[in-house]
């Protein structure tokens, strides 16, 4: 990556050279997550331009960081990190929680783009949590900022999880409806569920059996028990 840098020879410095050009983190979290393709990161990361997209994957793989595997059999390419890039994952993880203990709810719990949210979710639905047979969740955000505020999981057991924008035509089995910081903040742990729900901030309405195990089949983050997580204001 060709760019110029703090002139320092520290460590840290040379590594800030490396991963400071916007997007290159998220994007190493996103491989790190499973969203090996082009179409997946762009969808897990709305802000980020196509075009940025292609230069910072190109930049990784000049690296060495990332690896491009292109399968001419079915058409597909995807993007894998190298050694060099998942050595990057215990200090993501140590980030992820100076942030979840040191950042401001108000600041954590901002963003209001329901796709985002929602495609980030949807990897994290547990099928055998829930009902047998087809399960439809809808949830409603009146206040998402993105292109849609209404999205649907058509979800199976053994099956992934569809994540639909249209109205699938399908009688939901259970109906959600909150804000986005709402939702965000119970995934993360700086909310809580059955206070949200008392408050009327979060209406669940539908199948008594997803109600009642929502957080199982829809699990928190694997951050949202960090020991002195910064909690929402309004959650204390």
């Amino acid at each position: 990556m060709a760019r110029k840098g703090y002139g320092i020879y520290c460590p840290t410095s040379k590594a800030c050279e490396v991963l400071e050009p916007r997007w290159t983190i998220q994007i190493l979290c996103e491989l790190w997550d499973g969203n090996t393709r082009f179409n997946e990161i762009r969808r897990a990361l709305p802000g980020l331009s196509p075009p940025l997209l292609s230069k910072r994957l190109k930049e990784l793989e000049a690296e060495g960081m990332v690896e491009r595997v292109e399968n001419r059999a079915l058409g597909t390419i995807d993007y894998f990190r190298t050694e060099k890039a998942i050595e990057l994952e215990t200090v993501f993880d140590e980030m992820a929680r100076w942030a979840q203990r040191h950042v401001d709810a108000d600041i954590a719990l901002s963003d209001r783009d329901a796709g985002m949210l929602m495609w980030k979710l949807r990897r994290r639905v547990d099928t055998e949590k829930m009902l047998e047979g087809r399960n439809v969740v809808r949830f409603h955000f009146p206040d998402s900022s993105g292109k849609h505020d209404t999205y649907w999981f058509v979800a199976e057991r053994g099956s992934d999880v569809d994540l639909c924008i249209h109205d699938p035509r399908l009688d939901p089995d259970l109906y959600v409806e909150c804000e986005v910081g709402v939702l965000t903040g119970i995934y993360m742990g700086r909310r809580s569920l059955s206070r949200d729900v008392d408050d009327g901030k979060l209406f669940l309405s539908g199948d008594t059996r997803l109600v009642k195990n929502f957080t199982k089949w829809l699990p928190p983050s694997v951050y949202a028990n960090v020991e002195g997580i910064a909690a929402a204001k309004s959650n204390l």
